[in-house]
């Protein structure tokens, strides 16, 4: 596999006419192996797994507490990551990991992207790096497999975006909501406008996240961008063990109208 695998399982999606869906989850907040195994046969064209950390800036409510109930627990980086090598030979679909910089330093970075290799990870997400400093990822993960996956606000200036995009590796996260994650009743006006520039100017595919909970929200949003990414409505299903909800989601990704 190559920098391409999450492009390409992305891709591979769009091919069937369906629009890709990526679940968030929390590691640690429930059993993650059941977890993805779930996700996986339910038809996720990714995994993003959260790693819990004590400030979450860009995290809501239902995230936060997620990530609370782990570090009660004592989950740590290092405990994910080895459950993941664990599971790697059943894992049937690319995982994403999602973490905040300080567990990654604490990990140290060249060893963060070997236990990455060993487990199955081919993105990472890191919310509170900005390309701009972005460097100290790029250094040690040129030569790697994993795909820095950028994001990028709506508030985001034409010559940020294309930046952004000239950066972009996997796919383009793109925020619809100004704010933290969390269940929404709506979107800007602007929303359709900013997808459909951002497609044009990417590379990748683009992805849109934060904010979608429904079916519908899945549809609408999905039929613009080329996937979503949907992650309080995932988390909460699972503590409440609300699985065919979850089944719903992923199921609205592959009947958008396109």
């Amino acid at each position: 596999m190559t920098k391409t695998t999450l492009t390409d399982a992305i891709k591979q999606r769009l091919e069937k006419s369906e629009k890709a869906f990526i679940p968030y989850i929390m590691g640690g907040d429930g059993e993650l192996r059941e977890q993805i195994i779930f996700l996986q046969k339910a038809g996720a064209t990714a995994i993003e797994v959260g790693i819990p950390f004590s400030e979450p800036v860009a995290d809501g409510p239902t995230i936060q507490r997620a990530g609370e109930r782990a570090l009660q627990s004592g989950v740590t980086l290092r405990d994910i990551l080895d459950e993941l090598s664990a599971i790697r030979d059943e894992l049937t679909v690319p995982l994403i990991i999602m973490s905040y910089i300080n567990p990654i330093l604490s990990y140290g970075i060249e060893a963060f992207a070997k236990a990455c290799k060993n487990s199955g990870v081919y993105g990472l997400i890191v919310p509170d790096v900005p390309l701009e400093e972005s460097e100290l990822l790029k250094k040690i993960f040129i030569g790697t497999e994993v795909a820095l996956i950028q994001l990028v606000s709506l508030t985001s200036s034409p010559a940020r975006i294309k930046m952004i995009a000239a950066a972009s590796e996997g796919f383009i996260y793109a925020v619809t909501v100004n704010g933290i994650t969390g269940v929404r009743d709506g979107f800007d006006v602007q929303l359709e406008k900013h997808l459909k520039h951002l497609k044009d100017m990417s590379p990748v595919p683009v992805l849109a996240g934060f904010g979608i909970s429904t079916p519908e929200q899945v549809r609408s949003v999905g039929s613009i961008a080329d996937g979503v990414i949907v992650g309080s409505a995932i988390v909460e299903a699972f503590h409440r063990e609300e699985l065919d909800n979850i089944k719903e989601l992923i199921v609205a990704s592959k009947k958008v109208l396109h």
